[in-house]
């Protein structure tokens, strides 16, 4: 029975509608899944008895469960944001999560975070770190760490996260899902633990580019994210940022070779495709991480003030560098999110999208963060900084057979251009139909 997990959310629905299967074979399926698998992802971090779950009768997905980062909240599961200094008390349902009710998906399980959204893999939090369910010894990304090993793993279809700078983007590249960064605002955020109010946004980290339209639907349904699907592409201009990563040092050189031929496939499948030049990177990194930095520091004063020593090393080392920013820092950086949101939009009046790698490399191994946190190259803050919407899907693997993910960027308000181009390449390739590797248990030493 737990085949059905594997099948796309329509056809969940469709079997539903028909009787064929029902919320409680879903429940029943979800549950054995994570006990079969999550001995190795490590993804869960609090799954309620299965006999305290309400199965809904009405909505058009009754049943359907979903997995929720674990700094939003859901009702009748605690919120302890991956850290001992957060109180866990159990809160109603998050703005995101209740629209997804309305519609009877069902808040199944919390997954794993890096600590407060921060910094991470570590060690010194309350779970260990979400593991790659295409090789356990590599990380997932972060900070939606939990929600990438628990779609990716197989025990949901999708699952919500966050992005501030890349948050739901690089885990689905590093772990061979979509991820969706919706429009800025586009999402109601009440509810959700704070890292960065000017950056923050709430998406879905799915299996497939149309159940990640789907959510994407349900949580803005002006977005009309599955509208296109289905249209093809010809027609459409696309522009190739290649000069913002080909020649970057800390490239993956199959990273250059898998996004030549993504734009090679795109152009087949009829779209022009177009060089283009973007602002130089590392400014506009720099720039985001000043805001990320100076409003984490202001959410979190009180609590270091209050909880110091029960906060992780690494959080803790990297919310006090929000100290010495001033807000002349945080003006200079505004200013350039906004010059970069209107270069941005001029090339989006001659382009459908706008497509780049999301990280330079595949999933880092967890050896790699033995000395505490590691940089990893990605492109993607700066989209959070401009508030563009931004959809990463696979596009090919590296030489280990870890998964790349490419980007594709939009509009304001465009998701349903960026769902339509993305599900095109989806089904003219098979990078997101392969299993992952690992999903089943093996075993594994705990990292002290």
């Amino acid at each position: 029975m737990t085949a059905i997990l594997d099948m796309p959310l329509r056809e969940i629905a469709r079997r539903l509608a028909e009787g064929s299967v029902t919320a409680a074979d879903l429940r029943e399926a979800t549950y054995a899944r994570i006990a079969a698998r999550d001995g190795t992802l490590r993804s869960v971090v609090h799954l309620p008895d299965a006999d305290r779950m309400t199965v809904p009768q009405d909505g058009p997905f009754a049943g359907i469960p979903f997995g929720v980062k674990d700094i939003i909240d859901v009702a009748q599961m605690p919120t302890r944001c991956g850290s001992f200094a957060h109180p866990a008390q159990e809160r109603s349902d998050a703005q995101a999560v209740a629209l997804l009710r309305q519609a009877g998906l069902v808040p199944l399980a919390k997954l794993a975070t890096y600590e407060y959204a921060l910094t991470g893999p570590a060690w010194d939090q309350p779970n260990p770190p979400a593991r790659n369910p295409w090789n356990p010894e590599h990380i997932t990304g972060g900070s939606s760490s939990g929600s990438a090993a628990a779609v990716a793993g197989g025990l949901f279809r999708f699952a919500l996260g966050t992005d501030t700078g890349g948050s739901i983007r690089s885990p689905a590249a590093y772990c061979g899902i979509v991820g969706l960064k919706p429009t800025a605002a586009a999402v109601p955020d009440g509810g959700c633990f704070p890292l960065s109010q000017s950056l923050d946004v709430i998406g879905p980290l799915a299996a497939c580019v149309e159940d990640a339209a789907i959510v994407m639907d349900l949580l803005s349904p002006a977005s009309a994210a599955t509208a296109d699907i289905g249209r093809g592409i010809a027609g459409l201009s696309v522009g190739y940022a290649r000069s913002w990563f080909a020649s970057d040092p800390k490239c993956d050189p199959a990273v250059v070779v898998a996004m030549d031929d993504a734009a090679a496939t795109l152009s087949r499948l009829g779209a022009k495709i177009v060089l283009i030049d973007l602002p130089e990177y590392q400014p506009l990194e720099d720039a985001g991480t000043v805001i990320l930095q100076a409003e984490a520091w202001a959410n979190h004063l009180g609590g270091l003030r209050d909880r110091y020593d029960r906060y992780g090393v690494d959080a803790r080392r990297n919310l006090v560098t929000g100290a010495i920013l001033t807000e002349a820092d945080v003006l200079a950086a505004r200013q350039i999110g906004r010059d970069f949101r209107q270069q941005i939009d001029g090339i989006l009046g001659r382009m459908s999208a706008i497509l780049t790698p999301t990280t330079l490399g595949p999933a880092p191994a967890f050896a790699e963060f033995t000395d505490g946190p590691v940089w990893t190259a990605m492109r993607t803050l700066p989209f959070n900084l401009s508030g563009h919407p931004a959809l990463s899907v696979p596009c090919g693997f590296a030489a280990n057979g870890l998964p790349l993910g490419m980007q594709l960027i939009g509009r304001y308000g465009d998701e349903r251009m960026l769902c339509r181009i993305a599900h095109t390449f989806e089904q003219a390739t098979d990078f997101s139909a392969r299993p992952a590797i690992g999903a089943e248990p093996v075993s594994l030493e705990d990292q002290a």
